[in-house]
């Protein structure tokens, strides 16, 4: 109840935090629980998180396989993330159980019609190469004047480690509201002309990664935190890695410097940052247990810009 009231507020961060403390609880009713993980979907879904929101709305139809509406928030899913052949699919089982569900049936037919049309952009190599266009700022970028317009710098020039990779990794087509990142996801323009990036986050301490689909530009990181951390991953035997128990950074790696990123910001009040330049499409952030001796040992003999 608490969730749906944040839910109804839009205030989808908190909304999100309630349904996972639901599901903690472990109330051992499955119709409560498929409740709840469709909920949370639709909460990660506004937050742009289109991964996590599949993964809940698979969860919920395990634990009930006619529930339409995680059928309904999987097939959105699959929509945005451009599963175009899997997005049918679902479509498809939700219409066996309602066949005139309306939802369904529009994006049936949308998800065909995109299909169709990816399938023959590749066949006729119409895809937009952007790799000529301006600079800006004197960094090379490819798209629109999305990013220009909001101050964001993306960099082409490959690194040492990179020039063996393929150079469509890097390619980016605002325009056509897509950008393929090294990790095989997109970027993706919203309806209404926002931005959601594929964000890589580090953790040097573990030698471990997370990998977020859709993060909203709007989007505050400590939302994103208390979402991936509202359990405590395995590689974490200590026990640290708790949303408010965290610091995060960026690395300019030009410089040799470091740049301490506060959590209440918003993925594009980092991006903005003079110092910040987003490579191969996919922003990344780096992530330490805050005063954990590892960090101060990774910090040792660099310039570290704190908050």
């Amino acid at each position: 109840n608490e969730g749906n009231e944040y839910f109804k507020e839009k205030d989808y961060g908190r909304a999100l935090a309630a349904y996972s403390e639901g599901l903690r609880r472990r109330c051992g009713d499955a119709e409560l629980d498929a409740v709840l993980l469709t909920n949370r979907a639709a909460a990660h879904f506004h937050l742009g998180n289109y991964r996590s929101a599949l993964n809940d709305a698979i969860q919920a139809r395990k634990l009930k396989p006619t529930h339409l509406k995680a059928i309904i928030r999987g097939a959105l899913c699959h929509m945005e993330l451009k599963n175009f052949v899997e997005a049918i699919a679902w479509c498809e089982e939700g219409l066996q159980i309602d066949s005139k569900e309306k939802k369904l049936v529009e994006m049936r037919a949308k998800a065909d019609k995109l299909k169709g049309k990816e399938l023959e952009e590749i066949f006729l190599g119409t895809e937009t190469d952007f790799s000529s266009r301006r600079k800006c700022q004197g960094r090379a970028v490819m798209g629109s004047d999305l990013l220009c317009e909001r101050n964001i710098k993306l960099v082409l020039e490959p690194s040492d480690e990179e020039e063996e990779m393929s150079d469509g990794l890097a390619e980016i087509s605002l325009d056509g509201f897509h950008s393929g990142s090294a990790t095989g996801a997109k970027v993706h323009l919203d309806a209404d002309g926002s931005l959601s990036w594929p964000v890589l986050f580090l953790y040097p301490e573990h030698e471990q990664t997370d990998f977020t689909v859709a993060f909203h530009e709007s989007s505050r990181f400590i939302d994103h935190l208390m979402v991936m951390f509202a359990e405590l991953p395995p590689w974490d035997l200590e026990k640290k890695y708790l949303p408010n128990n965290l610091e995060l950074y960026f690395e300019d790696e030009e410089r040799e410097e470091m740049y301490e990123v506060n959590p209440e910001h918003t993925l594009l009040q980092v991006l903005q940052h003079e110092r910040y330049f987003v490579k191969a499409g996919t922003p990344t952030v780096l992530v330490f247990a805050k005063h954990s001796p590892f960090s101060k040992k990774y910090f040792s003999g660099k310039k570290v810009h704190r908050l």
